[in-house]
C-alpha cells in the first residue's frame, strides 16, 4: 500500500470541516477556525516536504 499525500489531506480536510462548523457559533469563531485548520494543513505539508 502506498501513501498518497492527496488522499490524506482531502481525508483530513474532511474530517475537520465539519467539526469546525459545529464548533464554532460566531463569525469570529468561524474565521478562527478557518485560520487553525488553515496553519494545520500548511504543517502537515511541510512535514509531508521534509
Amino acid at each position: 500500500m502506498t501513501f498518497d499525500t492527496r488522499k490524506f489531506v482531502r481525508l483530513g480536510f474532511a474530517l475537520l470541516v465539519p467539526a469546525m462548523l459545529a464548533a464554532c457559533n460566531t463569525v469570529e469563531g468561524a474565521g478562527k477556525d478557518i485560520k487553525s485548520g488553515g496553519k494545520a494543513i500548511e504543517d502537515t505539508a511541510r512535514d509531508v516536504k521534509n
